[in-house]
């Protein structure tokens, strides 16, 4: 099957999912809101999906991909209600840390340029108090 098919059919399974999260339609009292599909991944055979979940707020949502794991047979006839293909991909979510990880390491980079600016500003004021 053309790679482009797949990463169609991933763009509209993403967006299927999402507009399901957004709207409260996931009755698992284990999954929110604050919930991002960041990319899914379908297979060549379209047998499965991976499913990338993160967190908004980024936090760890082992809690939600459980809870998404067990409305995963939901999800897919919702899926197949909407999607006209022959057979609808087997659902496997896995958590994205991408956001996360992207998170921490802007804090780093900050962390890394106040600590050079304070290291520029302190030997100024230390030269500035030698001299007589």
């Amino acid at each position: 099957m053309p790679e482009y098919r797949t990463e169609r059919l991933g763009q509209m399974i993403q967006a299927k999912i999402g507009s399901l999260i957004l709207e409260g339609r996931i009755k698992d009292n284990r999954v929110n809101q604050f919930l991002s599909v960041s990319k899914v991944k379908v297979s060549k055979d379209l047998s499965y999906a991976d499913v990338y979940i993160s967190d908004i707020r980024g936090k760890t949502a082992e809690k939600e991909i459980e809870g998404l794991r067990s409305a995963a047979g939901f999800i897919q006839s919702q899926l197949g209600g909407s999607m006209r293909i022959r057979k609808i991909p087997h659902l496997r979510f896995h958590l994205d840390k991408s956001i996360g990880d992207s998170f921490e390491l802007i804090k780093k980079i900050e962390n890394l340029v106040d600590s050079e600016t304070k290291e520029e500003i302190s030997p100024q004021t230390n030269e500035d108090n030698q001299k007589p």
